[in-house]
């Protein structure tokens, strides 16, 4: 299926009821008085998460979703019916922007959590609705009122707990494949991913965490340069990063050094609160590297490339260091989500004091 992250939509609430202005007639009955009823209530436009779904590709094709109009009173004291609500399901991490004004309306963040889009207009009233002791024989009667009608532009941000980030042919895939569920495309050239992957990484059978890859950055990925640059928005709700660097690259000229900074600058570029995120520098295709130059050329690559972070050693084709780099990730994004009190309040701590005795 096709990964669309970006679609435009137009929603339309349905029109209220018109109210109706009747009087009953019946043999017998003089003067029945009013029984012209109101309008029914026009249907409205909401939005719903469903963690089922995981991309837009049904509003690029279905961009117009109108809800019927309310129906008109009658007479016979009777109410027009109220229409039926619209709802569309659409992906979490779904956010809502007012096309016109680019103001957000709504993110969904939490499943099944639904969310006015558009509101119905409410319906007309009858004659039924202005009779008074005074006023015994109205014929006043109100139309509907219009629904809401808005163009909505729709942008999907994944949520995950840690994103990969990296040049193309880094070994993300392989790694999200080697650590989770997911199988992505796996191939000897560059940009084989071409949309962003999800993948649940079991620690404990209690307990796990999402990983989202995305197509690899290339230096000039915040001008438009490659594939990735489309792709960076879904990385700004990760609670950590993975910078995985190709520590063994084909081409002898090419210096991992160089790569891992221009993906630096490139972030930065993009997003400076994506830059500030927590970052962990991940060193991949270790079992390309003689066993007794690792040491060295790993001390190298973090002397030059000037990082002071945590630093990890795997190779994703053979799993090689991937356990601990699993458990660390667990530890500290378990820690972000239910983060413990350095400094408990000291009130629970102190020992009860005696009470003076009198």
């Amino acid at each position: 299926m096709k990964f669309v992250d970006e679609a435009t939509i137009d929603v339309v609430a349905g029109d209220g009821g018109n109210g109706c202005m009747s009087f009953r007639r019946e043999k017998f009955i003089p003067f029945g008085g009013p029984n012209g009823g109101d309008g029914g209530r026009g249907g409205s436009v909401f939005a719903v998460g469903d963690r089922n779904l995981n991309t837009l590709i049904d509003f690029r094709y279905a961009r117009r979703h109108e809800a019927r109009n309310g129906e008109a009173g009658r007479g016979s004291d009777q109410y027009g019916a109220a229409a039926t609500d619209i709802v569309l399901r659409m992906p979490m991490g779904t956010i809502i922007k007012d096309a016109e004004t680019d103001e957000v309306l709504a993110e969904l963040l939490v499943p099944d959590e639904k969310v006015q889009l558009a509101k119905g207009g409410d319906g007309g009233f009858g004659n039924l609705h202005f009779k008074t002791s005074t006023n015994r024989a109205p014929r006043q009667k109100t139309p509907g009122w219009p629904g809401e009608q808005k163009k909505l532009k729709l942008e999907l941000r994944v949520l995950a707990d840690v994103g990969l980030l990296g040049m193309p042919n880094a070994g993300k895939s392989t790694l999200i494949t080697a650590i989770s569920n997911a199988r992505p495309k796996i191939a000897d050239y560059p940009f084989t991913t071409l949309h962003p992957n999800l993948g649940v990484v079991r620690v404990a059978p209690e307990q796990s965490f999402v990983v989202a890859d995305i197509p690899g950055l290339i230096e000039g990925a915040s001008e438009g340069a490659g594939l990735g640059h489309l792709f960076l928005r879904h990385l700004q709700r990760t609670h950590l990063l993975l910078h995985v660097v190709d520590f063994a690259p084909f081409d002898e000229a090419v210096d991992p050094v160089t790569q891992a900074k221009a993906i630096v600058a490139e972030l930065k570029k993009y997003d400076p609160g994506l830059h500030d995120k927590p970052r962990w520098l991940v060193l991949n295709k270790l079992d390309m590297v003689p066993a007794e130059e690792r040491e060295k050329r790993v001390k190298d690559f973090v002397k030059r490339f000037k990082w002071k972070g945590p630093v990890f050693q795997i190779s994703a084709l053979t799993r090689e260091g991937c356990e601990p780099l699993i458990r660390a990730i667990y530890k500290h994004v378990a820690h972000l989500k239910n983060p413990v009190p350095d400094d408990p309040d000291p009130r629970f701590d102190a020992p009860a004091e005696a009470s003076p005795t009198p």
